[in-house]
C-alpha cells in the first residue's frame, strides 16, 4: 500500500517534470517592472530611457554582486550563529525586574 502510493507520487512528478519545461518554451518573454511599469510612467512624463551607469546586463557582474552579497551575509550570521539560534535572552546588565 505504501509503496503504491510512493509510485504514483514519482510518476506524477516526473510528468510535471517533463509538462514545465514545454509550457515555459511556449510563453512570450516576460518583460521587467522597468520595462512595463516604470517605462510607462517614464514616456507619460517625458522621459526617455536611457544607458545605466554601472551595466550589468552584459557578463557576470550582476552575478558577482549576487555572489559577494550572499558571501557577506553567510559570514555574518556564521559570526552570530550563536546569538541567533540562542534561546535565552542576552543579560545586559539588568536585573529580574528589568532595572540596571
Amino acid at each position: 500500500m505504501k509503496r503504491n502510493k510512493i509510485l504514483k507520487i514519482g510518476f506524477v512528478l516526473v510528468v510535471i517534470n517533463f509538462c514545465i519545461p514545454m509550457f515555459a518554451f511556449c510563453a512570450e518573454k516576460w518583460t521587467g517592472v522597468d520595462e512595463s511599469v516604470v517605462g510607462k510612467y517614464a514616456k507619460e512624463h517625458g522621459r526617455e530611457k536611457r544607458k545605466s551607469f554601472i551595466d550589468t546586463d552584459q557578463g557576470d557582474l550582476l552575478l558577482f554582486v549576487f555572489l559577494l552579497a550572499g558571501v557577506l551575509g553567510g559570514f555574518t550570521a556564521g559570526y552570530y550563529w550563536k546569538v541567533l539560534i540562542s534561546e535565552k535572552p542576552m543579560d545586559r546588565g539588568m536585573n529580574r525586574e528589568g532595572h540596571p
